[in-house]
């Protein structure tokens, strides 16, 4: 019979002698290399040695840090001081307003009025490209004012949308605010057109507003008595509109077809006809074929500023008529 061999006897040379009872229980340990350990100089001279290399080590800062870091350095501190001696409202001598001094919104407000105050807006081409779908005519054009400019006079229906109702409404705004008048109710707007004077200053395709018409179908009114007839002992048979410019009114109401219950032209453009103007072209076209006549009491005003109310009498004369709006 042939017997295998599972281990040869080079092997079986080679395995090392089982361990004997003695050394189990003393375990041997093979000697290993043991470092030495350093003197003090040299850990004190590498410790020494690695201190500048963490000194330049860059640390990258993140966003966040440096937006921070930013945000530290940028903020600014501003010193208020509490003037208990002075008053901090300012009312503007150009466009009449007033405001809070300091106060970032009421001097920002403050700005764009009383720009477009002195100045007016502006028309330019974004609106004649609506000027047909708005349903813009033109009344009348080469208009002569007393300085030789020349301008146009426009006309469309207040309920006007686009960009051309957004001009309109900042300029009904500033209307408003300048008079300290209320906001037009959307029913008289319906029933209102705007007149515009356009004033072109020759070096540029944009306009000027440098008046606003303001017109509006009404039934009644009263009329303006007379300072001359108005009795000082029956005032009460009369209605007050303005004690201190003397305007009273007949209580009894009217037939009237038009009124006017905004009138604005900027404080550059003043003295120089343009309201007449504006105010004859609206009287003319108001009512398609029907021309009105203020001196026969066809068109009233609603209560007029000073400067209004010089404006009416001259235009009109003692016929106007005073309506409520």
């Amino acid at each position: 019979m042939l017997v295998k061999r599972t281990y040869s006897a080079r092997d079986r040379q080679n395995r090392p002698p089982p361990p004997s009872p003695s050394s189990s229980l003393t375990p041997v340990s093979t000697p290993s290399p043991q470092k030495r350990k350093r003197p003090l100089d040299e850990n004190s001279s590498l410790c020494n040695q690695t201190l500048p290399t963490l000194k330049r080590a860059k640390f990258h800062k993140t966003p966040c840090a440096l937006s921070s870091v930013k945000s530290t350095k940028q903020k600014t501190l501003t010193q208020l001081h509490f003037c208990i001696d002075q008053n901090i409202f300012r009312t503007c001598s150009l466009c009449n307003l007033s405001y809070t001094k300091g106060a970032p919104d009421d001097e920002t407000l403050h700005r764009a009025h009383c720009a477009r105050v002195q100045r007016g807006i502006e028309w330019g081409r974004e609106e004649e490209r609506e000027a047909a779908k708005a349903n813009v005519v033109e009344i009348e054009r080469g208009v002569k004012l007393k300085d030789r400019k020349e301008g146009r006079i426009i006309c469309f229906p207040a309920n006007t949308t686009g960009k051309i109702g957004a001009k309109i409404s900042t300029l009904l705004q500033t209307v408003n605010l300048a008079l300290s008048a209320p906001a037009l109710t959307p029913e008289a707007i319906q029933a209102s057109k705007v007149y515009l004077f356009l004033l072109s200053d020759g070096t540029s395709s944009r306009e000027k507003v440098a008046g606003c018409v303001i017109a509006q179908r009404i039934s009644t009114a009263m009329a303006i008595a007379s300072p001359s007839k108005t009795l000082p002992s029956d005032p009460k048979s009369l209605v007050t509109i303005d004690a201190s410019s003397g305007l009273f009114c007949h209580p009894q109401p009217l037939p009237t077809h038009m009124g006017i219950p905004r009138l604005f032209v900027p404080s550059n453009y003043r003295r120089h006809g343009i309201a007449s103007k504006v105010l004859s072209a609206a009287a003319e076209t108001f009512i398609h074929g029907c021309p009105l006549d203020p001196r026969k009491g066809e068109i009233a005003f609603t209560q007029p500023t000073g400067a209004g109310n010089a404006v009416m009498r001259h235009w009109g004369g003692d016929a106007m008529r005073i309506y409520e709006e």
